[in-house]
């Protein structure tokens, strides 16, 4: 009883502010976020979408991003001169968006155009990277992406550039590469701790693509094991997963897609469906809970960390000191660069 009036206390305070400050407040909050928080939120929605309702909302002059340090930091790259961005705990990282550094990336990237001269790449970052990697794009032509649009942002950059170097996470890659029809020997997933990325030269000229050694810890817990399990249990039921997987995982499922099209999927089916869902776990919690009339499952119990990190308390707190506390800033030069490679997503139709 004293966490429930401790947490009524607390949406009570947050819901006082929320109406004194009107229009100008304006909170986010990822799918992935407990229900008390998406409810909270003035919109929630996957990274993409989000970053859309960042950049096209003048009248907010506080914006808060319930969700991981990188979404927060992309807000404040797309902000306008009046407005100050916000997460209610600056713990919140991303496992994934560590795997690659501006460091390394540099690096690799010399590596590459050394061996393979004269020939033009195009780089491609998830937005699940720190603004360092997103300015890198910027700079160089590339673009940002998302779940949502990385198959119209690889055609995009296929269009323009003989190659295309993809990073973090080489599962997303993979599967946007295959749904283009690129040929396996055509992509290669580059270590950075190896020589050449333990490909050979001649396989580095050779390919189309090439993947960051980088993945989602959420995403990969899900094999094809579970699928078979599942699919014995409940032989009426699609599965439907997020494109972090694996392409095993993917191949075998009935469908992919990211978060805003996994819950569309839900939305789309009719009541009596059985639907198998592989992603993090909060969204599926909460769908099952929107759609009494559909039987909604987890291939797997699979809960990020980082989003789990966002609660009421640190929300409220937060609030109660908006426009100071945890405030997430990026530098001018950084800013200028991944806002040209932010802006070139935003462009582009997913």
């Amino acid at each position: 009883m004293v966490q429930e009036t401790g947490d009524s206390r607390n949406i009570q305070k947050i819901q006082e502010i929320k109406s004194r400050l009107g229009k100008s407040l304006l909170i986010l909050a990822h799918h992935y976020q407990r229900k008390e928080i998406v409810e909270l939120g003035d919109y929630s929605g996957d990274s993409f979408e989000l970053s859309r309702k960042a950049a096209g909302d003048s009248d907010a002059r506080f914006i808060v991003f319930c969700g991981v340090h990188f979404m927060a930091e992309s807000a404040e790259i797309l902000s306008q001169a009046h407005q100050t961005v916000q997460i209610p705990d600056a713990e919140a990282g991303c496992w994934m968006a560590d795997m690659a550094d501006i460091y390394l990336v540099r690096q690799v990237w010399e590596t590459i155009a050394e061996t393979i001269r004269d020939v033009s790449i195009c780089p491609i970052v998830y937005m699940n990277s720190d603004a360092h990697l997103k300015a890198f794009c910027g700079s160089r032509g590339g673009t940002v992406c998302t779940s949502s649009n990385a198959e119209t942002a690889f055609r995009w950059g296929r269009k323009r550039f003989d190659k295309i170097f993809f990073f973090p996470d080489q599962h997303l890659g993979r599967n946007t590469g295959n749904r283009l029809g690129v040929p396996p020997e055509e992509m290669i997933v580059w270590n950075p701790h190896k020589p050449f990325g333990g490909n050979s030269p001649e396989q580095i000229r050779a390919a189309k693509i090439i993947l960051w050694d980088g993945h989602c810890l959420v995403h990969t817990r899900f094999n094809c094991d579970q699928m078979v399990k599942m699919r014995d249990r409940f032989p009426e039921a699609k599965i439907i997963v997020h494109p972090e997987c694996t392409q095993e995982v993917v191949a075998a499922a009935d469908a992919v897609g990211s978060t805003g099209a996994i819950v569309n999927y839900v939305d789309g089916a009719p009541a009596g469906s059985t639907i198998i869902i592989g992603t993090e776990t909060h969204l599926i919690q909460r769908l099952a809970l929107e759609y009494p009339d559909k039987k909604i499952l987890e291939l797997h119990h699979s809960l990020c960390p980082n989003m789990y990190k966002i609660n009421l308390e640190n929300l409220c707190r937060t609030l109660e000191g908006v426009g100071e506390v945890n405030r997430v800033t990026v530098s001018e030069n950084v800013k200028e660069d991944a806002r040209k490679a932010l802006d070139r997503m935003l462009a582009l139709a997913p």
